[in-house]
């Protein structure tokens, strides 16, 4: 009986380490890249005006599209949103929205708050000109002499 446990355990976990080594890491999305981005540097406040250089991102589940895109800020808020074409056009984005989610929608660290549609589409706006500088790197000591 001990024999068949120990057996049964020896496969289990040769198994899992088999399994956790062919797992390939995950490709960051769009969104995750510009995301992590705005997480490490910050960004300017958004300020009220007609922006034609922001990115409209959307997601479902693991996979997200970006796209150049258009967007009108007033009192500080997301009004309308529009994604650029390849003929320059612009196309309003239009959805069903749950809860008004594109209702009163804030602008936090240069990144809109997430709105979602009826079909769990999130869609987000980025202001990627409001990312801060790069800090500069710490310089680093020199190495001791025998002076």
């Amino acid at each position: 009986m001990i024999k068949k446990l120990l057996l049964a355990f020896a496969i289990s976990s040769t198994t899992i380490q088999v399994q956790a080594q062919t797992e390939e890491p995950r490709e960051l999305t769009c969104y995750n890249k510009w995301s992590q981005k705005f997480d490490e540097r910050g960004a300017d406040e958004v300020e009220d005006g007609v922006y034609t250089d922001v990115i409209i991102t959307s997601r479902i589940g693991s996979k997200a599209n970006c796209w150049s895109g258009k967007a009108e800020v007033r009192q500080k808020k997301l009004v309308k949103f529009y994604i650029i074409k390849e003929d320059n056009t612009e196309e309003e984005v239009l959805r069903t929205w749950k809860n008004n989610s594109n209702k009163d929608v804030d602008i936090v660290n240069g990144i809109s708050e997430s709105m979602i549609t009826v079909h769990n589409e999130l869609i987000n706006v980025l202001w990627p000109k409001k990312i801060k500088p790069k800090k500069a790197a710490a310089k680093k000591a020199p190495d001791p002499t025998d002076d």
